[in-house]
């Protein structure tokens, strides 16, 4: 086949632009990283809050008790004085701050620090939403990191001198 001059030759085709494969993985790349930074966000947002409140006072668990249900949490007051008995499973006590007071029951053994008149947290629960009585399975007793020599004629720690 001959080619005729009087026909026209097509010219090629100008190139078409190329796709813009680059763009589309950047902008995925951007969308993921954006949610992951979210989510890390978020999940230190909500750690962090809730770390925040260590423990509830008995006035705070008072006043709170509607909201804390039978949700576990941290309870922190000072043993009342005369309220402590060993049982065969624990102690119950009652844990005080003023005037206020709960019932607690713990089960599991309670420090050797732990007796009347100290600061103690607990952690457990309400036995219900109306109920003063807090189901406890754990005692932290409050204590300064200073030892006092209960033994006249020790030297104490640091300097040098006796009791």
């Amino acid at each position: 086949m001959s080619v005729d001059e009087t026909t026209p030759v097509a010219s090629p085709a100008p190139p078409s632009p190329a796709p813009k494969a680059t763009q589309r993985p950047r902008l995925r790349l951007a969308v993921v990283g954006i949610v992951i930074l979210g989510a890390v966000g978020f999940l230190l947002v909500k750690g962090l809050g809730s770390s925040l409140d260590y423990f509830k006072t008995v006035h705070e668990a008072s006043a709170q008790k509607a909201q804390l249900g039978t949700s576990t949490f941290r309870l922190e007051g000072v043993v009342a004085p005369g309220s402590v008995t060993r049982t065969d499973n624990g102690a119950t006590f009652d844990v005080t701050q003023g005037s206020t007071s709960f019932h607690v029951i713990n089960v599991g053994t309670p420090p050797q620090l732990f007796k009347a008149t100290l600061p103690v947290i607990v952690v457990g629960h309400f036995a219900s939403e109306t109920s003063s009585t807090f189901l406890s399975d754990q005692i932290m007793v409050k204590h300064t990191s200073n030892y006092i020599a209960a033994h006249p004629g020790r030297v104490r720690a640091g300097d040098g001198t006796t009791n």
